[in-house]
This record gives C-alpha cells, sequence and structure tokens, in this order.
C-alpha cells in the first residue's frame, strides 16, 4: 500500500467520526497533536471586589450578590445555588489555592482567564494578579488568556424593559492594543505556569468582529498582530499561538461575528478556534421556554463541531457545556412570562453531572478517533457563577462536575 493510500484511508476514519451528525465532511490539514487531551476551563473572574464594581454599582459589589439574591423565576427552577465552599473571595492567594487543587486533582489541566483590558485599562484583574499569582501551588495548573474585548454593558440587575447602559466598549485604540501585547509578553507569557500550545504561548481573542473594530480593516488587524508575534519572538518564544472565539449567536448585548470566518482565518492568519459556550451556537430551544433541555443542546452543538471541521482548514478545539441559566443577573422583577434580551433566557434543564460526563466521552472519543486534531478541549467554566455553569462545586451535586471530568479524563496522579 502507497502513502497516497494510508493518507486517505485515515482521512476516511477521522470522517466517518463526524458523520454521525449527519452533517457532509471532508479532510482537512490541521498540525499533528501528541500526548495526552488538554482540558482547560474557562475562569470567569466576578467575584471579588473591583473598583468598577464600587463606581457602577456599590462600594464591595462583586456578581456573589447576584447569586445570593437569585429566586426560582417558575415552577420547578432551582435557586439560588449557593457554592459549597462559601463566597469566597477569589483575589486572595490562598482561595485560589483549593481551586487550584481541586482543578488539578480532578483533571483540570489549565484555567483560561476571561480578561479584560479597555481602553482605560484593566478590570477584574485582582483574580489572576493577586489570586493565582500568589498562589503557592500555581505550578499545579497553567493559566492563559482570553481577552474578554466584547462591549461591558450594565448587565447585572438588568430587566430587558429598560435601556441598557453600555459602560466600557469593547473597540480599543492601536495604542492601548501595543500596551497589551507588551503587558502579557512581560507580566503573564514569561511566567512558568503560562499555557503553551508546541511552546508557543496561548492567546485567546472573544470577539473579532470587535478587534476588526479596533483597526478599521483585516490588513491593518493582521499588521497588528503581526507586530504582537515579532514581540513575542523577541521576547525569546518560539511564537504565537492566536485563538479566537468563534460563534454565530450572541449571548450578551452589542455582540455579534464577523462574516467570513474561513476566510479570515487566512487572511490574519489565525492559529485555531474554539468556542465559548454552545449557547452560541444556538444550544437555547426558544420554543419550551422557560427551560431549554441539556442533550437537545447538546446535538445542536455537536453538528456545529461536525461542520467546523470542513468549515476551517485550522484547529477547532471543541467546547463542553455545564449548564447555562443566567437568570441571577435579571432583575428581581424582570417578566418570565416570555423570553426576554439578554437575561431572561431559556434555563437548561437536565444537565445533571451524569449527562455532563456523557458530554466529555463524546468529545473525547472524537477526538482521539482524528489523529491530526489536537487533543484540546475547552469547558464552560469553572466559574461561571451568574450563567450558571461551574466545575466549582455547589451545594446541589456538590464535586460532581469535577468528578465527571476526573472520571473521563484522570486526575492527578
Amino acid at each position: 500500500m502507497n502513502k497516497k493510500m494510508v493518507a486517505l484511508l485515515v482521512c476516511l476514519s477521522a470522517r466517518a467520526v463526524f458523520a454521525a451528525d449527519n452533517v457532509e465532511t471532508a479532510s482537512h490539514h490541521t498540525p499533528a497533536a501528541g500526548g495526552p487531551i488538554t482540558v482547560a476551563a474557562y475562569y470567569y473572574a466576578c467575584t471579588h471586589p473591583d473598583p468598577r464594581w464600587d463606581k457602577n454599582k456599590y462600594p464591595g459589589y462583586t456578581e456573589w450578590d447576584e447569586i445570593k439574591a437569585a429566586k426560582p423565576r417558575f415552577s420547578g427552577h432551582v435557586q439560588p445555588k449557593p457554592p459549597l465552599w462559601g463566597y469566597q473571595n477569589e483575589a486572595k492567594p490562598e482561595v485560589m489555592a483549593q481551586k487550584i487543587d481541586a482543578a488539578a486533582d480532578h483533571g483540570v489541566n489549565a484555567f483560561i482567564f476571561d480578561w479584560y483590558y479597555y481602553n482605560d485599562g484593566p478590570y477584574l484583574e485582582a483574580a489572576l494578579d493577586e489570586g493565582f499569582l500568589h498562589a503557592t501551588n500555581n505550578a499545579r495548573v497553567k493559566f492563559a488568556l482570553m481577552w474578554a474585548n466584547h462591549d461591558w454593558y450594565d448587565i447585572q440587575g438588568y430587566n430587558p424593559t429598560n435601556h441598557i447602559k453600555l459602560l466600557y466598549p469593547g473597540k480599543v485604540t492601536p495604542a492601548t492594543w501595543d500596551k497589551i501585547c507588551d503587558l502579557v509578553i512581560a507580566k503573564y507569557f514569561k511566567h512558568p505556569s503560562y499555557w503553551r500550545v508546541d511552546g508557543k504561548p496561548y492567546f485567546s481573542i472573544y470577539e473579532m468582529s470587535r478587534f476588526l473594530d479596533s483597526f478599521g480593516s483585516i490588513e491593518t488587524a493582521r499588521a497588528a498582530l503581526d507586530k504582537f508575534r515579532d514581540k513575542v519572538h523577541a521576547a525569546g518564544f518560539p511564537g504565537l499561538h492566536v485563538n479566537a472565539i468563534v460563534w454565530g449567536q450572541p449571548n450578551l448585548p452589542g455582540g455579534k461575528t464577523p462574516p467570513g470566518w474561513p476566510k479570515l482565518c487566512r487572511d490574519l492568519p489565525l492559529d485555531s478556534l474554539t468556542s465559548y459556550t454552545w449557547v452560541h451556537h444556538g444550544a437555547l430551544n426558544g420554543q419550551t421556554f422557560p427551560v431549554s433541555d441539556y442533550v437537545w443542546g447538546r446535538q445542536k452543538y455537536l453538528s456545529f463541531w461536525a461542520r467546523a471541521v470542513t468549515n476551517y482548514f485550522i484547529p477547532y478545539f471543541p467546547n463542553a457545556m455545564i449548564n447555562w441559566d443566567n437568570s441571577p443577573r435579571a432583575a428581581a422583577n424582570a417578566d418570565w412570562s416570555h423570553a426576554g434580551a439578554y437575561v431572561v433566557n431559556p434555563v437548561v434543564t437536565g444537565n445533571t453531572p451524569a449527562a455532563f460526563q456523557q458530554s466529555l466521552e463524546i468529545i473525547k472519543q472524537r477526538l482521539l478517533a482524528a489523529p491530526t486534531q489536537p487533543k484540546i478541549i475547552t469547558i464552560n467554566a469553572w466559574n461561571e457563577w451568574p450563567e450558571g455553569s461551574c466545575l466549582e462545586p455547589e451545594t446541589i451535586h456538590g464535586m460532581g462536575y469535577l468528578q465527571a471530568v476526573k472520571a473521563v479524563f484522570g486526575g492527578a496522579k
């Protein structure tokens, strides 16, 4: 059997795995990736004090306040959902150390921090800067940045009948972008626990539309990324791994996604794509409001993933969602007789630890069956408390979701 025939059989084997969703597939080229599967969980830093919280809400506010005040919105709706470890301040190193140990022990290899930096500076950075970076055990888990460059609206306590206020635009100036590049290289990339893919620091961009808006064209956006890559090379790294979050349906006000993703992947160019939540891919069933079935949403996402295999010539890292219930962010008097913008969404049901474990098993099987696909999975999320999607233990399921990760991927040896 010649080499061309062997290569053809390998591609056909990978195609067969994705055909289960009845989506036509074709082979594509991705860099080889060996070794175990890397499990990276998004970390949303919202449970520590911040000067912006103090200014826009009231002194001492954190999103724990929304979690504590959450209430059932319809018959059978379970709220509030208190954290098993209590309402901790994540900016304290000893608090973050507990999270790191639990993550490592249950098979989570990296935290991808939702990292905010606007034209007037950073936001919610203390969980990383004061908590993680000063935790004595931070060598046990890698960390990386997802620049959450979306428009920040005053969504906490929002009523869809009211005007929603834009607080911080996601669009930045080229000068701010230069500050971001220099900062992340010096402060984060050089840290021994920073996550690298093939030796290259992983840097993810949440909203590509806002990134393009910041530079005015694809050409100038590429020049900005090229300059970033040059700086990373000059700092002694073999390169920069630029990831982008791809999605079609926004879950935040002002969110949008650029058209022509396949061409964009080439033009910038990008190194990989992934997702933040299944909600971005139609996983909420508006026809069954106020609830939406977890397995139904999973099938929607798996169909998207199957299409992603052929739509993009660069690697796409699959995503696993635990839950969706952002009702804690809705105003106490919000109307729940029908869906409303941003905060009055269908609430996912059937998202048990067992159902989540099944999702992980499906994803693992597909990854292992695709020989050229890098072995990376992202999870939403470690602690998206205001959106209900948490690996971090809560009082209803305890450590169940973490135990699901360990059952599928194994914990620390």
